[in-house]
This record gives structure tokens, C-alpha cells and sequence, in this order.
């Protein structure tokens, strides 16, 4: 925040007090959500030091610190983001961010649905490691083919670089993918049932649909480069929706969010 605020993104990544205050208060918040949260996702960027840079390693341990305090039955799910692995990743980048934070690809059940964690970073710039993205590509067509074998509910896919911003067929841009693999990605997604993609990256809130496929993009704990507030967004599944609102992080430490977003799945149907 120091850096984007003094207009040198370059410097003044040596102070994030601010950046650890708000991460308390999103934990927090999250501890008091009634019901519990089945899991607590961090879309990428889970720090702001770029690997290899001075204050990372310090960054990294505070954040940690924070995380400590989120209610043991709440699981965490982090997603990796090009400020943890870089814009264009290698091999020994993501090995580093492996070791920290777990793996930068996986799958999940939870309640009959199945969630899919992407390293986007590979879509966006695989050159320094092709054989790492190959990887990931066929293991993501085993977990779409086990996931139309299970016949689940929704599949649902977190990954830090958003597909598009508003438009599926929009110019490419540093908060996108570029068109040539959106397209090949969105198409797959849409053949796989894939209900939703929730996206970091950007800052600000966006978002659109391709074929019944949504893609969410939400601002973030730290940083705004827009002018969406300091938040979290939170997701309800039921049996035929999924339902989500974007929350600032006061709002989201008040009561009745819960309802509020029942009411709003019931007034779509």
C-alpha cells in the first residue's frame, strides 16, 4: 500500500503495518461468521514481495503470524499469485513457494462439491518451465474427467489471474489471460459443467459469464487500486446456487450476513 501510495511500485514495500492490521481484521471477521465458513480462500498475492526481493521472506512470516489466529475448524486455502511465484515463474519459484504455502495446484471435495485450485501463472507466462504447465493441463483433464464420473454438484475453480474482467471476448491486459488460452480454458471449463471462477489479481471487483459460466473477480484484503474497501467475499452453495457478495471487512464483523445472502438466493428464484 506504501508503494502504490507514493507512486513507486518498485519501492516502499518495507512497511506493511497497515497490510497486518487489515489481515487481523479479516480473520477476525471470519472467525465470527455464524455459520463457520467450510474454508477460508486466499486468492494469490498472498504477500507483496516479488521473489528474490529484500522484504519477502519477512512479509511471508507475518502474514503467518496472522493466519495462526483463524479458528482451527476454518481451513485455509491458498492459491498462488505471481507476487508469490512470480509473472514469469520457474521451477525453483514455485518449488520455494511449495515449501511454504503447499502445493500450487490441487483438488478438494467439500459437501458434494468439487473445488479446483489453479496456478494461473502458468497460463499467463509458462516459458521459464513449459514442462510444468504441461503437467498441470493433464492433470486438470483427470480431475474434470473424475468430476463428470462423480456427477457433483458444482465444480467450482479458484486461481489467482482472472479468465476476462467484465467480457469473455475484452483485449488482452495485465489483469487477464490472454485471448488465445482464455479461450481454449473458458471453453473446456463450460464443457465440464464448471459453475464459477473466482479470481484476486485485479484489486477491484469485476466480472462476467461465458455459457453459464461465471467468472468472479474480488478486490482485496490490502491494496485497492479501485474503489472497492478493504474486504472478503462471501459464498454461499446450496443444492442449486451459488450465491456470493462482496462484503468490506466492517460490515463483514456485523451480524446478518448469513440471511442476507439467503435472501438474495431466494429472490433469484
Amino acid at each position: 500500500m506504501k508503494a502504490w501510495t507514493h507512486g513507486d511500485t518498485n519501492n516502499g514495500d518495507d512497511e506493511w503495518g497497515e497490510e497486518i492490521k487489515l489481515a487481523e481484521q479479516a480473520v477476525q471477521a471470519v472467525n465470527k461468521l455464524n455459520p463457520k465458513p467450510k474454508f477460508f480462500v486466499l486468492c494469490g498475492d498472498l504477500v507483496h514481495g516479488m521473489p528474490g526481493t529484500r522484504w519477502k521472506k519477512n512479509q511471508e512470516q507475518d502474514l503467518k503470524n496472522v493466519l495462526k489466529n483463524t479458528d482451527q475448524d476454518i481451513p485455509l486455502v491458498f492459491v498462488s499469485g505471481n507476487h508469490d511465484i512470480g509473472n514469469t515463474p520457474s521451477r525453483e519459484t514455485i518449488d520455494d513457494y511449495c515449501q511454504n504455502w503447499g502445493d500450487d495446484y490441487f483438488s478438494f471435495w467439500v459437501g458434494g462439491v468439487f473445488f479446483l485450485v489453479l496456478n494461473s501463472q502458468l497460463y499467463f507466462d509458462s516459458s521459464k518451465c513449459p514442462e510444468l504447465r504441461q503437467a498441470q493441463d493433464a492433470w486438470l483433464d483427470e480431475q474434470l474427467a473424475v468430476a463428470a464420473k462423480q456427477k457433483c454438484k458444482h465444480i467450482i475453480v479458484f486461481q489467482h489471474i482472472p479468465l476476462f474482467l467484465s467480457q469473455p471476448d475484452e483485449d488482452d491486459d495485465y489483469f487477464n489471460l490472454e485471448k488465445s488460452v482464455r479461450q481454449e480454458i473458458m471453453e473446456k471449463f463450460h464443457k465440464a459443467g464448471i459453475r464459477a471462477v473466482f479470481s484476486g489479481h485485479y484489486h477491484r471487483n469485476a466480472g462476467g459469464s461465458y455459457k453459464g459460466l461465471e467468472m468472479v473477480v474480488s478486490s482485496a484484503i490490502g491494496c485497492q487500486l479501485g474503489q472497492d474497501t478493504h474486504g472478503l467475499r462471501v459464498v454461499v452453495v446450496t443444492e442449486e446456487e451459488v450465491v456470493h457478495r462482496y462484503y468490506s471487512l466492517t460490515d463483514l464483523g456485523s451480524h446478518g450476513i448469513e440471511k442476507e445472502l439467503l435472501d438474495m438466493l431466494a429472490k433469484q428464484k
